[in-house]
């Protein structure tokens, strides 16, 4: 069985990644879209074990057909294609393609005008990091977690674009030297934005029940909230047509009072929201690897 762990490296290479940028320059994304319909079969055939990840993932949480799940399969890696199309036509500038739509968005510019600050906690569904490119508040600079064995060009354009939109990159390493930059964000009364469905290391998880199985989730984010004492909200950014975004954004109201119990509650809290988006856009499960505790 894989390991559950995720590099979580951009594929194509720097030369082939400025291709796409320039491409993208000149021609229509929805020409890379069609693009797609031959290119996905090869890599669901050579990404063997990341096929059958989302394979059993149709088959065993959401107990489809062996047909219908492979038919989901496809459509799952079919979006996650366009989703990364997506990324790299903003870097290419093609901002006005893309429309966003908001459910529960009060709640994120309540906090805003707050003084303390507070954690963005997302997911690797949907397309979370466009959001980042898309939307702008100069309120609360926005400190973004991202994982540090990305390519070269891949951080060049996230620098180049988030810093139009008040977001710093944090860079995580195995160390723990970022939470001396989270630390001082915080008392700033500033925004740590990080995704919190995957466990890197021997990060501590907690149990949860979620989508007809269990999975530990890491409780770092939720240590984080605890510890500073800042409220925790999640940003689910779904791709809802070729053109529209859909974010939802919700707090997670603990009224735990001790410690353990608090970080218990907030993960298991995440896990629902994270459940309720997926059963609306169950082709937008983009952990590619055996995410689910197997008996």
């Amino acid at each position: 069985m894989q390991t559950k762990s995720w590099t979580g490296i951009t594929g194509g290479g720097n030369w082939g990644q400025k291709c796409l940028i320039v491409l993208f320059c000149f021609i229509h994304v929805a020409m890379g879209y069609a693009a797609l319909i031959p290119i996905v079969p090869f890599y669901m055939f050579f990404a063997r074990r990341r096929f059958l990840a989302i394979y059993r993932y149709f088959r065993k949480q959401w107990g489809f057909s062996p047909f219908k799940s492979f038919c989901k399969t496809y459509m799952n890696h079919f979006i996650f294609g366009q989703c990364m199309l997506d990324r790299f036509a903003v870097y290419a500038g093609k901002y006005r393609f893309f429309k966003i739509k908001f459910t529960g968005n009060d709640a994120f510019l309540h906090l805003l005008d707050k003084q303390k600050g507070f954690i963005i906690a997302g997911a690797h569904v949907g397309n979370f990091e466009i959001s980042g490119y898309m939307l702008r508040q100069n309120k609360k600079r926005i400190n973004a977690l991202i994982f540090g064995g990305e390519s070269e060009e891949i951080i060049k354009q996230r620098l180049k674009t988030f810093g139009r939109n008040n977001i710093a990159l944090l860079t995580t390493f195995d160390d723990i030297s970022h939470i001396f930059a989270i630390n001082e964000a915080f008392s700033k009364g500033e925004i740590v934005c990080m995704t919190c469905d995957r466990n890197v290391g021997s990060a501590k998880s907690v149990t949860c029940n979620f989508l007809n199985g269990k999975v530990d989730f890491p409780q770092g984010a939720f240590v984080l909230a605890t510890h500073f004492d800042v409220p925790i909200v999640t940003v689910f950014v779904m791709k809802e047509t070729h053109t529209v975004y859909h974010v939802y954004v919700k707090i997670l109201t603990c009224d735990a009072v001790n410690r353990q119990e608090k970080i218990k509650q907030l993960s298991t809290l995440y896990a629902n929201e994270l459940g309720k988006v997926v059963q609306l856009y169950p082709e937008q499960w983009f952990n590619f690897y055996e995410f689910w505790n197997r008996i």
